[in-house]
């Protein structure tokens, strides 16, 4: 039976080497953030590499979820979403058609590595309300909540955590094959790749777990601060 599975994840929260993971098994084709350029369209951010990404991928949703369809022969499928991609009052409707997974991570953690790439960050930016909401507005259509992961447990325990991820999917666990990986780029990256995967693309597995808290600024913190609430609501669900 075909399976797809729907990583939703805020950025700078290793949603690139959960990519790689599942990239890694000989049973499963990846696809990156393919609504990318429809909210590129669609909201006007101006993001590095904007017109590259929008040229490389179908320009409205309706074409991106024709593209996501399994094609024949593939017997699994990873997508990775970011949540910002996904504006309120979108059809959400295809969510129906995949598992689901939503990759959870600090707010301070996520507005210091965000920080490291982008002068300015915000609420919409690093996506936490809006994965909260699409939670809720999965778990609605699915009639039940859809597991949750936190970065920091992965990092801790990747193949425990993973394990569990693949037992509560219903998908088989392949010994060792999620765990490492070759270094370098793959032809299923984004064209985006060159601005934010440098660290991935050196990586051969999931990095040590962090030990200290980033330090933020005053505006940031209060920005973390803020979004702690949505980031506990989900974590309550976690795997562990």
């Amino acid at each position: 039976m075909s399976v797809r599975v729907a990583g939703w994840s805020g950025p700078r929260n290793i949603s690139t080497a959960m990519m790689r993971a599942w990239e890694s098994r000989p049973d499963c084709r990846v696809v990156d953030e393919p609504f990318y350029g429809c909210y590129l369209l669609e909201s006007g951010a101006q993001h590095p590499m904007r017109e590259a990404i929008i040229r490389s991928q179908p320009q409205s949703r309706e074409d991106v979820q024709a593209q996501l369809r399994l094609s024949e022969g593939c017997s699994l499928q990873y997508e990775k979403h970011m949540t910002h991609h996904m504006p309120r009052g979108v059809d959400l409707s295809w969510t129906v058609e995949a598992k689901h997974v939503f990759l959870i991570r600090s707010p301070a953690r996520i507005i210091a590595s965000y920080r490291q790439k982008m002068p300015t960050v915000s609420e919409e930016d690093i996506g936490i309300v809006r994965q909260r909401e699409l939670f809720d507005e999965v778990s609605d259509i699915l009639g039940e909540r859809p597991p949750v992961m936190d970065s920091a447990d992965v990092l801790a325990n990747p193949e425990h955590m993973l394990q569990k991820l693949c037992h509560t999917l219903g998908i088989e666990w392949i010994e060792g094959a999620m765990t490492k990986w070759a270094p370098g780029s793959r032809a299923s990256d984004g064209v985006w790749a060159p601005h934010w995967y440098a660290a991935v693309e050196a990586s051969t597995g999931f990095a040590a777990p962090a030990v200290e808290v980033p330090a933020l600024d005053p505006a940031d913190e209060a920005l973390a601060c803020q979004m702690q609430a949505h980031y506990e609501a989900m974590a309550a669900f976690k795997l562990i």
